[in-house]
């Protein structure tokens, strides 16, 4: 039995920006997905999940078409590595063969902690292994990318991937994803130790029904008007990005935005001085400066980004109040999910009695599916390659 697996990840700071080629931060975590396979020879696959129903069953020589459910994942694995494209990707074309059968299993609930990325991660890297197919770490992100973008239906950044890929344990991960250059930061001399709490607030999401692709178009489309109102030169929408534009154009002509629109710009340019900002701090070693920085991200989330649903800004709200945090926001997109806090490992305890009391005392409904576990960060899929 073989197995596959890549960790989930969380973003401190750098928040809704990845799409618009901003600046990001991030940890892998000691909890991920995990599947154990079997490489089949006749080409078919057949896929057990321990946290959803049904089984994934099909032929890598006939693809099905999706059913929108948790086996569009693993189409989708077969689907893009079939579908790599020299032009567009730097990919070598090649077909998939070989087929597995397994039980993949997720080890913490899904919402906000990049689990669609995780498991197509593990999927592509099962697949490969069946195929003798041999990505470098630059084409794994890529091709987890295209899945995601090109078949499951979802806009994404780079965030996501690249912190499953690249991150070491105990580093922060700086990611420019305008030029793909990334930096393993270690924390500052005598920085204090923290905790990683993730908090689930009971209600899943699903983001290509809510809307996170809203936003995305927001900002192209913010990013393609100031380029005409500035007179500069510009192709498709989609391929405008608010990277492109200096903050003084936006500044000269914010007026002529939607108010809404306004709102997306903002906080890409205030996110991105965060994360300037935050990883000056974690290099000193100022853990509760940069947790304060998370928190205006997460106040930015919400009230410039226009995320986070009623339960999420409940749980921010509760998070900057309870004891021993450094720094919180909501984790992910903000459609529902998780939030993440940093948090002084000795306070697990009363910010964990903290939490439950109220948030429950707002959300009684929610008392048997609201969670909270503790992490610690911990090393990308490269490092287990290099292993």
């Amino acid at each position: 039995m073989k197995t596959s697996y890549c960790p989930y990840r969380v973003c401190p700071l750098g928040a809704h920006v990845d799409h618009q080629l901003g600046l990001v931060t991030g940890f892998a975590i000691d909890h991920g997905v995990k599947l154990e396979y079997e490489i089949t020879l006749d080409g078919s696959v057949e896929i057990i999940s321990k946290n959803f129903d049904g089984i994934c069953k099909f032929n890598v020589n006939d693809l099905p078409h999706r059913v929108y459910d948790w086996s569009d994942y693993v189409v989708g694995a077969v689907w893009a590595l079939n579908h790599r494209k020299t032009n567009e990707n730097n990919f070598a074309t090649s077909d998939i063969h070989y087929g597995i059968k397994g039980v993949v299993e997720g080890t913490l609930p899904v919402g906000g902690l990049s689990s669609s990325a995780a498991v197509i991660i593990t999927y592509l890297n099962a697949f490969c292994d069946a195929n003798d197919i041999q990505l470098t770490e630059s084409e794994l992100i890529k091709l987890a990318i295209y899945e995601e973008r090109s078949f499951i239906g979802l806009n994404v950044g780079k965030l996501d991937q690249s912190c499953e890929v690249y991150c070491r344990k105990d580093r922060l991960l700086f990611l420019d994803t305008q030029d793909d250059s990334y930096e393993l930061i270690e924390p500052g001399k005598g920085m204090a130790d923290f905790d990683i709490a993730i908090i689930f607030t009971g209600k899943s999401r699903k983001l290509v029904s809510s809307a996170y692709n809203s936003r995305v178009d927001e900002c192209k489309a913010s990013a393609y008007a100031l380029k005409a109102y500035a007179e500069m030169e510009y192709g498709k929408m989609q391929d405008s990005y608010l990277r492109e534009i200096p903050e003084s154009i936006y500044l000269s002509h914010k007026d002529k935005l939607p108010i809404n629109w306004q709102k997306r710009v903002e906080h890409f340019y205030s996110e991105n001085k965060r994360v300037r900002a935050g990883v000056e701090a974690w290099r000193r070693g100022e853990l509760s400066m940069f947790g304060g920085l998370m928190k205006e991200s997460g106040y930015s989330s919400i009230y410039s980004y226009e995320t986070g649903s009623d339960e999420l800004k409940t749980m921010y709200d509760i998070i900057c109040r309870a004891p021993g945090v450094y720094g919180g926001r909501f984790s992910g997109a903000g459609f529902n999910g998780s939030s993440i806090a940093l948090i002084a490992p000795e306070a697990r305890e009363d910010f964990a009695r903290f939490m439950r009391d109220e948030y429950l005392a707002v959300y009684p409904q929610l008392k048997d599916v609201f969670e909270i576990c503790f992490c610690k960060s911990a090393d990308g899929v490269a490092a287990a390659r290099r292993l």
